[in-house]
C-alpha cells in the first residue's frame, strides 16, 4: 500500500471529455442495478458523460434509443431493485463481425470509448474480443465512409473494465460475484421454510439449486443449513455413494432427527459423468429407506428478489473501482475485471480470469476433480473442506488417538459471551462437531462466564447441535458479565470438569474476558490452557478482525427497514427520515448500512461532526428536494455524539427544513440483534469456529506434558479474526495497543475507507484515498495454507 505521505487521491483523475457506456449482459443477477448506479454516479461525479446501453450487446448493435445518456436522478431508487433495470439479452448478432461493426459505429457516434460490462465470463470474453478488433473496425468504418479520419484518431482505442454479475459464483479470480449472496438468501429462506414442514411430517426433502457447471450455491447452502448430503459437479461422490448416503440418512433419523435435507446442484454428476438428478435421489431414498420424500426445484426464484446488503456494497464498491480503472487506463492496459479478494477490491487481467474459469471446466471434463476444486480458488476449497469435516460423524474407531499422548480425548468447553448475535449457534455447532471429530469431549457452558461460575456446564454431543445453524440469538444463553469477579469459582469449575481448552464466542466482552483469564494465570494454574476467541457481535467492534459473526445479519435488517421506510416516502414526497442504529461507539452499522441503503448521510463517533456539518446536510437535502428525488435518508449511530442526539437532529432538521421537507425519526433498536442468521453469518460462523477448533487441537498436542496440559505463553490465548485477505490468529496481548478501551473500538477500522463512497454516491464533494486501488494483480493458482480466505 502507498505510504501515507504518498497517498493518491482520485481528485487528480478527471473524466472531462470522456464518455463511458455501461451495460448488463447475460443472465441477470441481484445487485447489477447497484453496480450500474455506482458507475453512473461516479462517472458523472468525475465529469464524464455516462450512457446506459439497454438490452446488453443487442442494444449496442441496434443503437438508436438503446444507447441513452444517464443522469444523476435516472439511477435513483435502483439500489434496492433486483434484476437489471437497463435490461439484458443474449445477442447472437454481436458474435458476428458485422454485429460488432454496427456496435463500434454506434459507440463512435456518441464518442464512447470506455465500456463497463457487467456480466458472466461469456459477456466479458465478447468485450475483450471487441476491444482487440476495435482499431480494425474503425478502419473498416472509415473505408465505408461512415466515419472520418478525425474520429479514427480521436477514438483510437477502447478501454474495457468488467464486473462479474453471476449468481453461480463461477468466475475464477474473485471471491464473490455480484448476485451470489442474494441467491444464497433466496435458497436459505426456502430451506428454512421447508425445514418446518419437513419436521412436522418426518420428511426427507431433495432441493435442486442452480449451478450447471459450478456447485458453489449448493455447497454453501448445504453448509449454511446443515444439509445431510450435497451433490456438486466439482466433486462427484465416490462409487457406492448410494449405500453410504442411505446409511447416513437412517443414522441421522435414529439419533432423533425428524427430517433430512439433501441439496443437489443442477449440474451434479457421478464419477462416470452420468447426471445425478433430484428425482434419481428421491427415488433412491424411497426405494432403500421408504422415507416420505419430496423434491423442490428452486429455479428462477434464486435470481429474483431484492439484493442483499452484501451484494449492494460489493456492487457499489466495484462500480466506483471500475470507473477509476477506466480513468487510469491507457492503450497498453489489458482489459481488467474489478473483483473482491477478502474485503479488498482488486483488479485482475480479464483474460487470465476467463482462461482459469475455462480450465476448471476442462479439468472436470477430464475427470480431474481434485484439480477442478483447486482451480475454483481458496474460498471454494475452504467451503468443501469445512463441509467434509462437519457432514459425517466418524465411528469411534476412526477418531484420532495419539499413542504418544497416551490419551485420545481432551475436554474442551464452549461458551457465548456478550450480547446475542445471529450466527453464534452455527459457530457452536461447528465447534462441537469438529471437536468430536478431532476426538475431544465437548462441554457447553450456559449463560457465559456467570453461568460458568455457577457450574452450568454439561457435555454436549453430536446430535445435540442438529438444526442449530439456522437459529438466531444464542441457544447456550449469553451474558455480558466479565469473569474477574467470579475468577475463583470459574477456576474451580475448570478443575472439577477437567477443562483442557476454552473456545469463547462473543463480542468486546469476550475479548476483555479472555484478557482477564490470561492475567489470572499467575494465580490459577487452571487457566494455563489454550484459549481462543471467535468474534461475534452485531457492532463489529472487536480488534483484530474486519468482520464479526452477526454484523451481516444486522446490516440486512437495517437495509430491509430502510427500503421500507424509503418506499413509504414515495407517496408523501419531500420527507427526510432520521434512523438510529446500534453499534455502541462503533459506526460500522451506520456507515456500511448507509452505503447499502443509499443514505444521504451517516453520523458516527469516529468522524466528529459539528453544527456546521448538520447545517450543510440540511442545505444539501433542501437542494435535493428541488430535483425529482424528493426524499432523504439519514443514519445516526446511537453513540455518535452525546449532545447531538437523534431527537436533537430530528428537531434541527424539522425546524431548518420547514416549508421544504418534513421529518420522521425511527430507532431500530433490538430488531438488529434478532432474526434468522444470514447465509454469510452462518457460513462465516461455521468456518471460523472449525478453524478455531483445529487450532485448539494443535495447541493441546503441543502443550501436553507429563500427563497434563500446561500452556502459559502469550500465543496460547488468541483471537481468530479475518484481516484483509486471511483468517489469522493473534495473541490477545498484542491486540492491546490496537484497542481504544474507553470507547470499545479498534484504533484503526478498515470500513472508514468506504465512507467517502457513500458521500460520493449521495453527491457530496469529498476526498477519496485510492492508494489501495490501481494495481493490476495476477490470478494466483497455488496458495499457502496460511492465507486461507473466508469470503463465503
Amino acid at each position: 500500500m502507498a505510504q501515507s505521505d504518498h497517498k493518491k487521491f482520485f481528485e487528480n483523475l478527471s473524466g472531462a471529455g470522456k464518455a463511458i457506456g455501461v451495460l448488463t449482459s447475460g443472465g441477470d443477477a441481484q445487485g447489477m442495478n447497484a453496480a450500474v448506479r455506482a458507475v453512473v454516479r461516479m462517472g458523472i461525479y468525475v465529469g464524464a458523460k455516462v450512457y446506459f446501453v439497454h438490452e446488453g450487446y443487442q442494444g449496442m448493435v441496434d443503437g438508436g434509443d438503446n444507447i441513452e445518456e444517464a443522469t444523476w436522478e435516472s439511477v435513483s431508487s435502483m439500489l434496492q431493485v433486483g434484476g437489471t433495470v437497463i435490461g439484458s439479452a443474449r445477442c447472437k448478432e454481436f458474435r458476428t463481425h458485422e454485429g460488432r461493426l454496427k456496435a463500434a459505429y454506434n459507440l463512435v457516434q456518441r464518442g464512447i470509448t470506455n465500456l463497463c460490462v457487467i456480466g458472466g465470463d461469456g459477456s466479458l470474453t465478447g468485450a475483450n474480443l471487441f476491444r482487440e478488433e476495435w482499431s480494425g473496425l474503425l478502419d473498416e468504418l472509415l473505408q465505408a465512409g461512415k466515419i472520418d479520419n478525425e474520429a479514427v484518431l480521436k477514438y483510437s482505442h477502447l478501454n474495457i473494465v468488467g464486473m462479474v454479475g453471476s449468481i453461480d459464483n463461477d468466475f475464477c479470480g474473485t471471491d464473490m460475484t455480484i448476485g451470489t449472496d442474494s441467491a444464497l438468501h433466496r435458497i436459505i429462506e426456502v430451506v428454512d421454510a421447508i425445514m418446518t414442514t419437513a419436521q412436522s411430517h418426518q420428511r426427507t426433502f431433495v432441493l435442486e439449486v442452480m449451478g450447471r457447471h459450478c456447485g458453489y450455491l449448493a455447497l454453501v447452502s448445504a453448509l449454511a443449513c446443515g444439509a445431510d448430503w450435497v451433490f456438486i459437479p466439482e466433486m462427484p461422490p465416490a462409487d457406492g455413494w448410494e449405500e453410504l448416503m442411505c446409511t447416513k440418512l437412517s443414522e441421522s433419523r435414529s439419533r432423533g432427527s425428524r427430517l433430512n435435507i439433501i441439496i443437489v446442484a443442477e449440474g451434479a454428476i457421478d464419477r462416470h459423468g452420468k447426471a445425478i438428478t433430484s428425482n434419481i435421489v428421491k427415488d433412491l431414498v424411497v426405494k432403500c429407506l421408504g422415507f416420505d420424500t419430496r423434491v423442490t426445484i428452486l429455479g428462477h426464484v434464486q435470481r429474483g428478489g431484492t439484493p442483499s446488503a452484501f451484494d449492494r456494497i460489493l456492487a457499489s464498491r466495484m462500480g466506483v473501482e471500475a470507473v477509476l480503472a477506466l480513468l487510469e487506463a491507457s492503450p497498453d492496459t489489458p482489459a481488467c475485471v474489478v473483483s473482491l479478494c477478502g474485503n479488498q477490491s482488486v483488479r485482475l487481467p480479464l483474460m487470465e480470469c476467463v482462461q482459469m474459469t475455462q480450465e476448471v471446466q476442462k479439468a472436470m471434463d477430464e475427470g480431474k476433480f481434485e484439480e477442478a476444486v483447486r482451480l475454483r480458488g481458496r474460498s471454494f476449497e475452504n467451503n468443501l473442506n469445512t463441509y467434509k469435516l462437519l457432514a459425517h460423524r466418524k465411528p469411534q474407531s476412526e477418531l484420532p488417538h495419539d499413542e504418544a499422548l497416551c490419551r485420545s480425548s481432551f475436554n474442551v468447553a464452549v461458551l457465548n459471551v456478550g450480547a446475542p448475535a445471529a450466527g453464534m449457534n452455527a459457530a457452536v455447532r461447528s465447534a462441537v462437531r469438529v471437536g468430536i471429530t478431532e476426538g475431544h469431549k465437548m462441554f457447553a457452558v450456559n449463560d457465559g462466564f456467570e453461568g460458568f461460575s455457577r457450574g452450568q456446564i454439561k457435555e454436549i454431543n453430536w446430535g445435540d447441535v442438529g438444526g442449530w445453524t439456522g437459529q438466531g440469538g444464542s441457544l447456550l444463553g449469553t451474558k455480558r458479565t466479565l469473569p474477574a469477579k467470579y475468577i475463583e469459582k470459574i477456576a474451580e469449575q475448570m478443575r472439577i470438569n477437567n477443562i483442557n481448552a476454552l473456545l469463547v464466542i462473543g463480542g468486546f466482552e469476550a475479548y476483555l474476558g479472555l484478557s482477564e483469564l490470561l492475567a489470572a494465570r499467575g494465580k490459577y494454574d487452571e487457566f494455563c490452557v489454550p484459549m481462543v476467541m471467535v468474534p461475534a457481535t452485531v457492532s463489529n467492534n472487536v480488534p483484530g478482525s474486519d468482520f464479526s459473526i452477526g454484523a451481516d445479519t444486522a446490516l440486512n435488517a437495517i437495509t430491509d427497514t430502510c427500503d421500507r421506510i424509503k418506499q413509504s416516502a414515495s407517496g408523501t414526497k419531500r420527507r427526510v427520515f432520521i434512523i438510529e442504529t446500534m453499534g455502541g461507539y462503533c459506526g460500522y452499522l451506520a456507515s456500511v448500512g448507509g452505503l447499502a441503503a443509499g443514505a444521504d448521510a451517516a453520523y458516527i463517533f469516529e468522524e466528529p461532526f459539528d453544527i456546521r456539518d448538520l447545517q450543510s446536510n440540511v442545505e444539501h437535502l433542501t437542494e435535493k428536494m428541488k430535483t425529482s428525488i424528493q426524499r432523504g435518508l439519514v443514519l445516526r449511530n446511537e453513540n455518535s455524539n452525546e449532545n447531538y442526539t437523534t431527537d436533537f437532529i430530528y428537531q434541527l432538521y424539522s425546524e431548518e427544513g420547514k416549508g421544504v421537507f418534513d421529518c420522521r425519526k425511527n430507532v431500530l433498536g433490538h430488531m438488529q440483534q434478532g432474526g434468522s442468521p444470514s447465509p454469510f453469518d452462518r457460513n462465516f460462523g461455521t468456518k471460523i469456529a472449525a478453524k478455531a477448533m483445529l487450532w485448539i487441537s494443535r495447541k493441546l498436542k503441543e502443550t501436553y506434558r507429563q500427563g497434563r496440559v500446561f500452556a502459559n505463553t502469550e500465543d496460547s490465548v488468541c483471537l481468530l479474526g479475518m484481516h484483509r485477505r486471511a483468517l489469522i490468529f493473534q495473541p490477545v496481548v498484542q491486540l492491546k495497543e490496537e484497542t481504544d478501551f474507553v470507547h470499545r473500538i479498534p484504533n484503526e477500522q478498515w470500513w472508514l475507507k468506504l465512507r467517502p463512497l457513500m458521500k460520493i454516491l449521495a453527491k457530496y464533494k469529498t476526498s477519496y484515498d485510492v492508494s489501495d486501488s490501481g494495481q493490476l494483480e495476477h490470478v494466483v493458482r497455488n496458495r499457502s495454507k496460511e492465507t486461507e480466505n473466508v469470503a463465503i
